[in-house]
């Protein structure tokens, strides 16, 4: 159990780690000297140094790389917040584990591992609008069950969720973290139509007046108005944190999960890489709040860390560039007069 209390967790929310200085430094110097303009590859030679700071060596390279989909049920379903039944959640789960969803095929494509977290999907959190969506010690397991994921030797994790229900909890959590209206947050998630937003709105703002007076921090946060799947993202952001590991994360969910912990911390995103920005129109917002520039914006709004799956390629197609490229010297080039 990496997080044995709540204020376990907020102590590795509060004292984070930092990049190497040295490794950044050096990753910076060898971009200067490779066979181009400075700054011609632009985003692809931040991501190298990006890189190269968390792994502490100015080569940097992906080894082993995971997807972690975590997967949980929301007790609010009750009030028609989602286009599908909750009974989707455990068939998809399914999917994950026979190969036959999108993000089996793109972690496939982009070399990750992928590992399927299903959390107690017979058992779905409390209707928030009326109670704390999880008992304390219901999301002390979550976060550890995130926690645990990640592996000491990963080189990077990149995280999804699957969960009915999921982008009504998302917007919960950002209306808490960084304040605003419900309909400011909310979207359309797996497709419901104005009167689904509408459902959607009325039982962000319920919960949001329900838990009004309890405490406001993270962790709470997280227990009130997340979900199991949510809060395990939380926790295998956090333990990458400890570990030193680059994490990028997918779409509106998963930047959720992570926006009660910047409200605490707001440099718990310094490790972190928006792999795109989701066509839900909260993540805009939420990305502007987290400090993140999404890698790509191709109009998904799938979850399971799909958009997250398809930037780990440009990461690597970053670090080939980045250690492949001949220096100036090397291929007898003459640098710029």
């Amino acid at each position: 159990m990496i997080f044995a209390s709540p204020a376990d967790f907020r102590v590795a929310l509060a004292d984070l780690c930092v990049p190497d200085e040295g490794a950044i430094a050096a990753a910076r110097a060898r971009q200067a000297e490779l066979t181009k303009p400075a700054g011609s590859l632009g985003r692809l030679e931040d991501l190298a140094v990006f890189i190269a700071g968390w792994q502490g060596d100015p080569r940097p390279r992906i080894g082993r790389a995971r997807t972690a989909i975590f997967a949980g049920n929301h007790g609010m379903t009750v009030h028609g917040v989602s286009a599908f039944p909750a009974s989707v959640t455990v068939q998809m789960v399914a999917n994950f584990e026979a190969g036959g969803a999108a993000i089996n095929a793109l972690s496939g494509a982009a070399g990750l591992e992928l590992e399927v977290i299903a959390l107690d999907l017979d058992t779905p959190t409390a209707d928030f609008t009326i109670a704390p969506a999880m008992t304390e010690a219901e999301c002390l397991a979550s976060l550890n069950a995130g926690a645990a994921v990640v592996a000491s030797d990963l080189d990077l994790l990149t995280v999804g969720e699957m969960g009915i229900g999921n982008s009504t909890a998302a917007a919960a959590l950002c209306l808490r973290a960084f304040g605003g209206t419900a309909a400011e947050w909310i979207g359309p998630g797996t497709g419901v139509d104005a009167e689904g937003i509408a459902r959607k709105t009325a039982v962000v703002e319920q919960a949001r007046a329900f838990h009004a007076d309890g405490p406001a921090d993270a962790f709470e946060t997280l227990r009130r108005v997340g979900g199991r799947e949510i809060a395990a993202i939380a926790g295998a952001v956090l333990h990458a944190r400890q570990l030193g590991i680059p994490v990028v994360l997918d779409g509106f969910i998963s930047s959720a999960a992570v926006a009660p912990l910047a409200a605490d911390n707001v440099e718990i995103t310094d490790h972190c890489i928006a792999g795109h920005v989701s066509a839900e129109p909260g993540h805009v917002r939420l990305l502007a709040r987290l400090g993140l520039d999404p890698l790509l914006e191709l109009g998904m709004r799938l979850g399971e860390g799909s958009g997250g799956a398809l930037a780990v390629n440009l990461i690597r197609s970053a670090l080939a560039a980045h250690n492949q490229m001949a220096t100036f010297a090397e291929a007898q080039v003459a640098a710029k007069l």
